[in-house]
């Protein structure tokens, strides 16, 4: 379990996921170097992360949430095939291991963009069912993070490093000559602006002018990444509901206020808002469907699905290709052969990931 500065400095990153460990450190009290070195724990142990995301809407994409139902002998070649391709986050094996649930992005005006919805997945053998649910509205996720871990730091700490954040006018939406930079993001939001500057072309100024402007008008946010178990999470769930439109703002927003939840968004289909729950333990969960949720009667049904493990996070980079291969039993990590992981691979530079 993590202690009281693990807490806190997770809580640190989920406010400011560049400031600098001197800073932190100025907050939480204690030396540069013990946050420095509490830090690398944590990448090494409780796989902590911080990455560099657009905004999907600023930036013209669209995201789709998929379940696919596949044979019990291909699900897990399935799924680490999907975690490979860079269009895919928020990769899980739900509902018994046979149920794949995973956030695909696609760009909003290019048709080309929803290949795997609309040639990849039809042509995989193994998958026996298949849905997508256009992500129409996040209500908590993204930007805003799971309160239960990020609620260490008091208000005058909160404020002394949001106080550092800077203003900016110009540009403040993604666009193509973005590209290198959020790639570079996406596989660690905390590389260093010599680097960014390298991977871009442009000169460590440029680079720090363009990520101001893209922080301030909120086209780019930082998210943390770190293993929600030692919080005390041991159960964790997606809720698919279906609630009368007239009823979904108000249910949506009652949601994202519950503790329980790192997860809500409005979606298309028959279950037009969809949940993840962070839970204890089983009881934990059914005393939350239960009483919490259960009270809001405007939601009408109500589908869980067990989520047994996350291959893949929020970030469509990866930097450790040694954990899909162990998560994902079976050798598709090392074959590399099936959703067109093999094309996707040799157009971005080999399956390979550069290490943050």
């Amino acid at each position: 379990m993590l202690d009281d500065l693990d807490r806190a400095l997770i809580h640190a990153l989920h406010l400011d996921g560049r400031a600098p460990f001197s800073r932190i450190a100025d907050v939480l009290g204690v030396s540069a170097q013990t946050v420095a070195r509490r830090y690398r724990r944590l990448r090494t142990e409780a796989g902590l992360r911080v990455v560099g995301l657009a905004d999907p809407q600023r930036a013209g994409r669209t995201q789709w949430l998929v379940r696919l139902t596949a044979t019990a002998r291909c699900a897990q070649d399935i799924a680490g095939a999907l975690v490979r391709r860079p269009d895919t986050s928020w990769v899980k094996l739900t509902s018994g291991g046979t149920e794949i649930t995973a956030v695909i992005h696609a760009s909003t005006d290019d048709t080309a963009g929803n290949s795997l919805l609309l040639r990849d997945i039809p042509r995989t053998g193994g998958i026996t069912a298949v849905s997508a649910h256009c992500l129409l509205h996040t209500y908590l996720g993204g930007p805003t993070n799971w309160r239960r871990s990020a609620e260490t730091l008091d208000a005058e700490q909160q404020g002394a490093l949001l106080g550092y954040l800077e203003t900016a006018e110009g540009v403040r939406q993604p666009g193509p000559q973005d590209a290198e930079l959020l790639a570079a993001l996406e596989r660690d939001g905390r590389t260093g602006q010599g680097e960014l500057a390298r991977a871009t072309g442009w000169s460590a100024a440029t680079v720090a002018r363009r990520l101001t402007e893209l922080r301030a008008g909120g086209g780019v946010f930082f998210d943390v990444e770190v293993d929600a178990g030692l919080f005390g999470v041991c159960t964790r769930a997606l809720l698919w509901m279906s609630v009368r439109p007239a009823d979904l703002e108000g249910v949506a927003t009652a949601l994202a206020g519950h503790d329980e939840l790192a997860f809500v968004a409005a979606t298309t289909g028959p279950a037009n808002l969809v949940a993840q729950a962070l839970c204890r333990d089983p009881a934990d969960l059914h005393r939350y469907l239960t009483r919490r949720l259960g009270a809001l009667e405007a939601v009408h049904t109500l589908e869980t699905s067990p989520v047994l493990r996350t291959l893949k996070a929020a970030s469509p980079a990866l930097t450790d290709l040694a954990r899909v291969r162990r998560a994902a039993p079976g050798g598709a990590a090392a074959r590399g052969r099936d959703m067109g992981d093999t094309r996707h691979a040799r157009q971005h530079g080999g399956t390979q990931p550069e290490r943050g």
